[in-house]
């Protein structure tokens, strides 16, 4: 019995990727796939492929693969693919294109991305990713995505935080949108041709495993309630993050954790648990009954200065009665190299130390007043109203529609809200899970990020995994076949189903007298207050404790309304409450062995004299990835950390500095 470190968890074997090829960094990607073996066309007729997720790396995954000649199964819970939630992507997509000869180049793409994710990412996989950027816009170009372009009808660029150059490609405010009508259509040509079938109002409940490895998913038609077994010869989650945990987040409400903790429950590995991206510039919460937050894009910061009132009693004064000299540009005054293009998490935490101080503006939550002001006059000086328009005014609109407030006239309130999660399934060079057959793309993996994504990187991560690293990739794994057919009534998937059905039935047969809702948003308040912006170990174990308590009363008091036989979104939301309920303790766990300040995670027992994140690198250099042991609707068992060290060769780790 391995010891129990904290009570909570204990420690298990070093794990590491074995996948990357040796060699220069920038010959990897070449050498990896020319190594990894070839499926000939006519065997990949014979192949087939589940997806799970039409965002941009599920589309672009399915359109490639597809494309490719392989049995392509795709689900998604919405009711069109193209309601993922990558269509709420704002600002941008980067790649190191250096349109604007200001210095750019694969290699500081490269080193901006480990940078800003405070050298808590993988250096074979980030180069991979600051490479494959380029071909990412090429192929969207040629799918008609429309770019903004500059007078002369070149495509244009603007810089996002944590970098110095212009490297972020954009469609207006609304270029996750059009980036994901693009992958989908690709997709939808592959549907009409038939290598593709679509299956929508679907959500994966289980993975299938047989024999150790991935061959299919179970899955409920939303609409009848029907329980549906699905296999093929491997299994590919693009199922996005997890940041509704924290019930108020960017996220779309009906994104959930469900697909990817049903494969870490199987044995999947889960990595950096904890990391989650704080966005700086969402609007402030606005009342006790909201049910999600509005991100404002970073790329508003190209234009925009963020500032509050050097004095508490000018807070409560219409801004623009604010005298210029009474204003402190806060992040203009600390970080002078970069101003208010800061990281994102370094932003974040400014603003919330702002508002700690009382200098926040906007209605008064509890103590404080969560807001800082974004100000567009200084671009309105020198922009006429079209130009600025040109670039931001969707965003604009959507701001006065929520607020009743014109971004032109009065500053924008800003407030950080919990957007991305850098953590995910962990997985190596290939993008395959510990579970072999199982991949994990985009946001659903923990591989590119670090600590800290870096704004407009999202899109180009999920880009890149779904058109050219996993069709490369997955072959290596495709070429083993042809693999056996696994029967429907083969007893690894009866009991996949009876799994299903057995926790349906649970949920269903509490009978209590608690809505779902008011159990997500106590944990949502747990996580934010306890394991959000700033973290204490007393706080963490707190958190643990009533985590650990508001899960035994959501199994014996919860009440979910309605039958299994058909459409049913109470159940639905029961589903991935339970699964968020879980994952919220492993995060607390993870946050809690983490003694560092890391990114966004700052541990208020670890901090420079002038207040700004302490790294530990001695201690801290590694993916701490988590091992699932057991427990059902009772207490879990404490998992098991497995680290893979971190280890820069081509970087130097050194603390972090944006002044």
């Amino acid at each position: 019995m391995p010891e129990l470190i904290d009570n909570l968890y204990s420690l298990g074997e070093p794990i590491q990727d074995t996948k990357a090829p040796g060699g220069p960094i920038d010959q990897k990607w070449t050498t990896a796939k020319f190594e990894n073996k070839l499926v000939n066309p006519a065997n990949r007729r014979k192949l087939s492929i589940i997806i799970v997720g039409t965002g941009l790396a599920g589309a672009s995954a399915a359109a490639t693969l597809g494309e490719a000649g392989y049995h392509v199964k795709s689900f998604c819970y919405q009711d069109s693919p193209r309601r993922a939630h990558s269509i709420a992507a704002q600002g941008g997509i980067n790649a190191a294109k250096n349109y604007n000869d200001d210095g750019d180049s694969t290699y500081r793409l490269f080193y901006d991305t480990v940078k800003g994710g405070d050298y808590r990412s993988r250096e074979d996989n980030v180069y991979r990713l600051a490479e494959v950027s380029t071909n990412i816009i090429d192929q969207c170009v040629a799918q008609g995505v429309p770019f903004a372009r500059d007078y002369g009808g070149l495509l244009d660029n603007r810089s996002f935080g944590g970098v110095q150059v212009a490297r972020t490609f954009y469609a207006a405010g609304q270029t996750g949108q059009q980036l994901l009508i693009g992958a989908y259509q690709a997709m939808e040509r592959q549907v009409a041709a038939g290598t593709v079938t679509q299956f929508t109002r679907h959500e994966m409940l289980e993975v299938i495993i047989v024999g150790g490895v991935a061959r299919g998913i179970v899955a409920r038609d939303m609409v009848t309630g029907e329980i549906e077994t699905h296999t093929a010869d491997a299994v590919v989650l693009a199922s996005g993050g997890y940041g509704n945990v924290f019930y108020l987040s960017t996220n779309a409400m009906g994104c959930n954790v469900t697909a990817s903790w049903r494969a870490h429950r199987k044995g999947a590995l889960f990595g950096n648990p904890c990391y989650t991206q704080i966005h700086p510039t969402c609007i402030p919460v606005a009342g006790d009954y909201q049910s999600k937050l509005t991100l404002m894009s970073e790329s508003l910061r190209n234009d925009g200065r963020i500032w509050v009132p050097k004095k508490r009693e000018d807070c409560e004064k219409d801004p623009r009665d604010i005298p210029e000299e009474d204003r402190d540009y806060y992040l203009e005054r600390i970080y002078p190299a970069f101003g208010n293009l800061v990281p994102r998490d370094i932003a974040s935490r400014q603003a919330k130390n702002m508002c700690d101080e009382g200098r926040g503006v906007g209605p008064q939550v509890g103590d404080f007043r969560r807001g800082v002001y974004l100000d567009f006059a200084d671009a309105l000086s020198r922009m006429s109203r079209h130009e600025i328009d040109a670039k931001y005014g969707n965003l604009f609109d959507m701001y006065e529609r929520i607020t009743g407030e014109d971004p032109r006239v009065v500053p924008m309130r800003i407030y950080p809200a919990v957007h991305y999660t850098m953590g995910g399934l962990w997985v190596d060079y290939d993008l395959q899970t510990t579970i072999p057959g199982l991949y994990a793309v985009g946001e659903s993996n923990f591989s590119d990020h670090g600590a800290n994504r870096l704004g407009a990187s999202s899109l180009m991560q999920c880009l890149a995994d779904g058109y050219f690293v996993l069709p490369n990739t997955i072959r290596n794994y495709l070429a083993g076949g042809p693999f056996e057919p696994v029967a429907d009534d083969a007893p690894e998937v009866q009991e996949a189903v009876a799994s299903v059905t057995s926790r349906i039935d649970a949920l269903l047969t509490v009978n209590g007298e608690r809505t779902v809702d008011s159990f997500h948003k106590e944990l949502g308040h747990i996580m934010w207050e306890y394991c959000g912006m700033e973290r204490t170990d007393a706080g963490l174990r707190k958190a643990i404790d009533l985590i650990r308590s508001l899960r035994e009363e959501f199994w014996r008091n919860v009440r979910v309304l309605g039958s299994a036989e058909t459409l049913n979104q109470s159940l639905e939301k029961a589903g991935r409450v339970a699964d968020f309920l879980e994952l919220g303790e492993l995060m607390c766990i993870d946050a809690l062995h983490r003694t560092e300040s890391c990114g966004g995670h700052f541990r208020a027992e670890s901090q420079t004299e002038d207040g700004e994140a302490l790294r530990d690198d001695e201690k801290f250099a590694y993916v701490a990835a988590w091992e699932f042991t057991g427990g059902d609707r009772g207490p879990l068992e404490p998992p098991v950390l497995h680290k893979e060290d971190l280890v820069y060769k081509f970087i130097e780790l050194k603390q972090r500095s944006y002044k």
